[in-house]
């Protein structure tokens, strides 16, 4: 399919008359940072420090669900237990901790080219991630200064995460954006299917494990190899979505 074609598909889909973007939703983990392999790695430990059998795939797959969503659910299934929110948070706090254990994850590459592009096409970067981390938001502003706007949903701003459109509405509405008026970025099928959901313009990048088809299946409407290939592509595409005005 050409990228026209593409562009075609989804206004037919989401019923949209054109596109104006002017807003780009990013996810952080697997989008920013390389750091899906240690996440999965400090769930599993949690997980099986309270005698819950896991693999690491399982936490890919669940990318984009709030901690506590995650915490709540494999407790349940796992071991049979209802986790109350006080509890979920204390566990998520250990989960943190193995992570931080891990080390810095390092700066995806591709994302600050990604979010330069953006920006200087007079695009908003507006952050949104499952992720309830103080510390690791305090981070991205020293990772990417200037780069972000002031708008960003974070774990702690839903009550449903990712693939819920939540998140996503949200974003929009703080920034008082249209679904037309949006492109997301996102690495993983819960959060892709969370941006189709909302009727934005979505972009998988395989950075992970998770093969191109399921971020297809999950509604992506482009998939790139990683965030140097879509940093590559951008300029090309930001052009084309600008030639099909709403």
């Amino acid at each position: 399919m050409t990228l026209q074609q593409t562009i075609a598909e989804y206004l037919r889909y989401t019923g949209q008359k054109g596109l104006d973007i002017s807003a780009a939703l990013i996810d952080c983990d697997g989008v920013l940072y390389d750091s899906m392999k240690y996440h999965t790695q400090a769930w599993v430990k949690l997980m099986k420090k309270n005698g819950i059998k896991c693999t690491r795939d399982e936490f890919y797959e669940l990318e984009g669900m709030t901690g506590s969503e995650i915490i709540k659910m494999k407790f349940k299934t796992g071991a049979g237990k209802n986790v109350t929110d006080d509890e979920a948070h204390a566990l998520y706090g250990v989960k943190t901790r193995y992570f931080r254990e891990l080390g810095e994850a390092p700066v995806m590459p591709g994302a600050v080219r990604v979010l330069e592009t953006l920006k200087e096409s007079g695009i908003v970067n507006v952050l949104v991630t499952g992720s309830q981390q103080d510390a690791l938001l305090e981070r991205i502003e020293r990772d990417f200064t200037g780069l972000f706007g002031e708008v960003k949903v974070t774990g702690h701003d839903v009550r449903k995460g990712k693939p819920n459109p939540e998140p996503f509405l949200k974003a929009m509405n703080k920034a008082e954006k249209k679904p037309h008026q949006c492109l997301v970025i996102e690495n993983a099928p819960l959060g892709v299917q969370a941006a189709h959901a909302a009727g934005c313009f979505t972009i998988g990048v395989t950075t992970g494990p998770i093969p191109e088809k399921d971020l297809y299946k999950a509604g992506a409407d482009l998939v790139y190899k990683n965030m140097d290939e879509l940093a590559a592509a951008l300029p090309s595409l930001l052009v084309a979505l600008s030639l099909i005005k709403a």
